[in-house]
């Protein structure tokens, strides 16, 4: 009985050791050692934290924010009523409605956008033929009340005006490839 045991002693051993030549570092745990090591060294840096509303970290031209609708300079919104944009949009957050004008031109009577549902894609912006519809640099939107989610045609071109310059220079570093 004691030399089956011994027997069986001798060959876990021997497989082990075979296990053990061939996955060195699973048996030794030496990947844990090198994490607890990495661990130590990274937990007594500096650390690299911002005092957010009075520190704020650079933010690219192409950042795309809340949306804005513009006007031309000689004070005329710029959409058309092509409906391209509320088309293209995946989150289906755009509603536009339009009438003809006396000259016979179209324009819009609403163009709302539900905020909720904006997953600030871009698509709608590229989509625009006259520019109309544009991504703002625009970060913070809160909502405390009921409705005030859904952004109106009035609501966006004040927005569009407020944020014009900012616009102007942004699109003028893209373009000339700054931004």
């Amino acid at each position: 009985m004691t030399f089956i045991i011994s027997l069986v002693i001798i060959l876990f051993s021997v497989s082990w050791f075979i296990y053990a030549k061939s996955n060195f570092k699973t048996v030794f745990f030496t990947e844990l050692f090198r994490g607890m090591l990495l661990t130590q060294k990274v937990a007594h840096r500096r650390k690299d934290t911002i005092q957010y509303p009075e520190e704020k970290l650079p933010r690219s031209n192409r950042f795309r924010g809340l949306l804005a609708l513009r006007r031309y300079p000689n004070g005329e919104e710029r959409c058309i009523g092509c409906k391209l944009c509320e088309v293209t949009c995946p989150a289906l957050a755009i509603t536009i409605e339009t009438q003809p004008r006396d000259d016979g031109t179209r324009r819009t009577t609403r163009f709302d956008i539900d905020m909720f549902k904006c997953i600030n894609c871009g698509l709608c912006e590229q989509a625009c033929p006259v520019d109309s519809i544009v991504s703002t640099p625009e970060e913070h939107y809160v909502v405390t009340q009921r409705g005030q989610n859904i952004m109106t045609k009035d609501k966006l071109l004040a927005l569009g005006e407020a944020i014009e310059p900012r616009l102007a220079h942004d699109r003028k570093l893209i373009h000339e490839g700054d931004g």
